[in-house]
């Protein structure tokens, strides 16, 4: 019997936390070498005790089997484009036997829901250290694109509305908007690749600017006015000409003068 919730949830606590620190250090090993990143961004969370004892009852479990539920921990990984949901499922499946063990994995992007709901699920087990030893739980990975979320969020809220009793008029408008949402996610494909390299521009020109406005920053500090003065122009006449070689020139012209101070 549970008698403590709070003792009870927080594994499933420390694992969101976890995975969520993981697979957002994922994300950003892609952004550190300037590359896309397959991950847009990462969210979890642990479910309502209320929800749990619903979800309990409806399959008609008892409060002692509360850890066999799949999703009690939860975590969603947003994509920009349909393909970049295998790539993630894939690096899931690297960690396969070392920080996680996979149970079990639904594609729901192509075995689609009557709703019209789509995504990737992938329920592992997870084992959490805290100060009270180790503890083994499971733990739902939903995995989808930023089209697919705002279609399921939308849908989650007219379910909680009705109590899972919509109105047919609405079940159909909602059937549509999933199409919608899955044509759209299929034009961005067509233009994946552009959009792939665009982002990429984006993340060099960004790094590069960084790098430039804390190189003159550093002249700063070494009093180097007259340059810096003179830099700060040069600069922002390079931004506004969007040029990425423009900025590449003067940021090799700063590096000549740091390296004249040393």
């Amino acid at each position: 019997m549970i008698n403590n919730w709070d003792k009870f949830l927080l594994p499933y606590n420390q694992a969101v936390e976890e995975l969520k620190v993981k697979f957002k250090s994922i994300r950003k090993s892609y952004k550190e070498i300037e590359e896309y990143s397959p991950i847009e961004f990462v969210t979890g969370r642990v479910k309502k005790i209320s929800s749990i004892i619903e979800k309990l009852d409806r399959r008609g479990l008892t409060i002692d089997q509360a850890a066999e539920l799949e999703d009690i921990a939860g975590i969603r990984i947003m994509c920009q484009l349909v393909d970049d949901i295998s790539t993630v499922v894939e690096l899931i499946r690297c960690r396969n036997g070392k920080d996680l063990e996979i149970v079990e994995e639904r594609d729901y992007t192509k075995n689609i829901k009557d709703s019209g709901y789509r995504s990737y699920h992938i329920i592992i087990k997870y084992w959490v250290y805290t100060s009270v030893g180790e503890n083994e739980i499971l733990a739902e990975i939903q995995i989808r694109t930023l089209a697919m979320n705002f279609w399921a969020t939308i849908e989650h809220s007219i379910n909680y509305k009705f109590d899972e009793n919509i109105p047919e008029h609405i079940i159909e408008r909602l059937k549509n908007a999933a199409d919608a949402a899955y044509h759209l996610d299929m034009e961005m494909s067509q233009i994946k690749d552009e959009i792939v390299d665009s982002q990429k521009l984006f993340m060099a020109e960004s790094a590069l600017t960084e790098k430039i406005l804390y190189k003159i920053h550093m002249l700063y500090l070494n009093s180097n006015y007259k340059n810096v003065d003179l830099l700060r122009k040069d600069f922002y006449h390079a931004k506004k000409s969007g040029n990425i070689d423009e900025l590449k020139k003067l940021n090799d012209r700063i590096d000549l003068l740091l390296e004249e101070l040393n």
